[in-house]
């Protein structure tokens, strides 16, 4: 059992690992110019995600690219609306899964996670989401919560769920 000043070593420790990769990885991070939030490597997570979580609702062959890159574009809305704190934490979240030494040693994602296959995301996921670590379980739920929102808020998403859209809330004379 940790006593309360090994707790708190491991804190700090994790707390400069955290600090330490936004450092290491934001020179490389380039700005993308379609998004408000995102950055092309953020981006690039998102879109390499959005499949897994999203498994078999995105449509066929034909609409699921668009379907794709509509998500990412509805998560970089709903990241650009939240506080500037929580912003950040998700910046972290990203350079942390994109820097490969964390990415190795805490998600266990050998290749860069849009280079990675289906069934490694999916293990990566899953082990996140039962993890012991609540750092672990929270960015799994920030990252699948965030998607799903991103596309149930979207229309093409509607005819599956049976919702038939908003209310017409336009005047009457």
């Amino acid at each position: 059992m940790l006593t309360r000043r090994q707790f708190i070593k491991v804190g700090i420790a994790g707390a400069a690992l955290l600090a330490a990769t936004r450092y290491l990885d934001q020179p490389l991070a380039a700005p993308a110019d379609s998004y408000r939030v995102l950055n092309e490597k953020s981006a690039a997570i998102v879109r390499a995600l959005v499949p897994v979580v999203l498994a078999g609702s995105l449509g066929d062959e034909a609409s699921r690219a668009r379907n794709v890159a509509d998500v990412v574009a509805a998560f970089d809305r709903a990241v650009s609306g939240l506080a500037p704190a929580v912003q950040e934490e998700l910046a972290q979240l990203f350079s942390f899964l994109s820097f490969a030494p964390s990415r190795m040693a805490f998600a266990g994602l050998w290749t860069r996670v849009d280079e990675a296959t289906a069934e490694s995301l999916k293990a990566f996921l899953t082990r996140w989401r039962h993890s012991r670590f609540n750092l672990q379980r929270q960015g799994y739920e920030a990252l699948t919560q965030l998607i799903q929102a991103a596309w149930y808020g979207n229309e093409a998403s509607w005819n599956a769920i049976g919702y038939p859209g908003p209310p017409d809330v336009t005047e009457r004379p």
